[in-house]
């Protein structure tokens, strides 16, 4: 049996003790008032999440993946920032990749007996080749789902790197771990509802993760996310504006510059500043790896 009053997630908060009675808006204020300890918590695991970032970056740097795990609320988050990445950063499906219990179909309806299952974590990441030049995080609020434990458990026999994202100290999951982030966002609003405090704090992690690791390969220039996949209207205006802010030209000369370059905004933006051929700015992406700034060191005779 397990013993929930070991698991940091299942202890009860004094501060919601008569939440029950409470008015609507003294219910808001509650949870209003536990929600600001979110950011705090992981304020004080920043130094592990930078540790893992940058294990992670090395191992897409030559060709990885990197893989969430998880189930329930925790797997969700996961499948959640991995489908943000390609429209965000431009990069393949494939290269951040969410799985949870119970397969895809359990991301819009609860397959909660599924996280029970600890072989299952390990024949998932099996399905999808997952093998030691990839990075595995496995979330679990608790700390201790078996299926995601024994997806970690498989990762680390492979040599992968392994992480685990848990809200709770002392955990199982770190055991398997090479690094543990465990941010401690105290007992929940409603005891055990993990989908609040912890899922809020998870979801900020795992935003840091993905959006730091894309920065240092080289999708970010400035704070311009300049590898934009402009697939719908909006998206074709913030492309034009990209450009804009990061080279100084008018609307019309940014969007035909744009046009000209397939909808590739890094492409644009160094024919812009490096007063280049289309041609010549590709070729020089490329030899920098896609870093603008490298471009525009190396290149570029006015960085303007």
């Amino acid at each position: 049996m397990i013993n929930l009053n070991k698991i940091d997630t299942e202890k009860s908060n004094p501060a919601s003790a008569k939440i029950d009675q409470e008015s609507t808006a003294g219910i808001l204020e509650i949870i209003n008032l536990q929600d600001r300890q979110v950011a705090l918590a992981v304020s004080r695991v920043l130094e592990d999440v930078a540790r893992a970032v940058d294990i992670i970056t090395e191992k897409l740097s030559f060709g990885g993946r990197l893989i969430y795990l998880g189930s329930g609320t925790s797997g969700r988050l996961g499948v959640l920032d991995a489908e943000e990445c390609p429209p965000t950063f431009g990069v393949d499906a494939g290269l951040v990749v969410g799985m949870m219990a119970g397969g895809s179909s359990a991301f819009v309806k609860a397959k909660e007996g599924a996280e029970d299952d600890r072989e299952a974590g390990a024949l998932d990441l099996k399905e999808i080749d997952f093998n030691a030049g990839d990075a595995l995080v496995g979330i679990a609020a608790s700390g201790r789902t078996p299926y995601v434990m024994g997806g970690m458990a498989y990762a680390a026999s492979l040599g992968a790197p392994v992480i685990a994202l848990t809200c709770s100290s002392r955990s199982e999951m770190s055991k398997l771990a090479q690094i543990t982030i465990a941010p401690d966002s105290g007992p929940e609003v409603i005891t055990g509802s993990t989908r609040m405090k912890c899922g809020t704090a998870q979801k900020m992690v795992l935003n840091m993760i993905s959006t730091a690791v894309m920065i240092k390969l080289g999708k970010v220039y400035g704070n311009l996310m300049v590898d934009v996949k402009a697939s719908n209207q909006k998206l074709q205006k913030r492309a034009v504006n990209i450009v804009m802010q990061a080279t100084g030209a008018e609307a019309s000369y940014a969007a035909d510059t744009l046009l000209a370059c397939g909808g590739n905004c890094k492409m644009a933006i160094v024919a812009i500043k490096c007063s280049m051929t289309n041609k010549e700015a590709a070729q020089a992406l490329e030899k920098e790896k896609g870093f603008i700034n490298r471009v525009l060191e190396n290149y570029c005779k006015d960085d303007n």
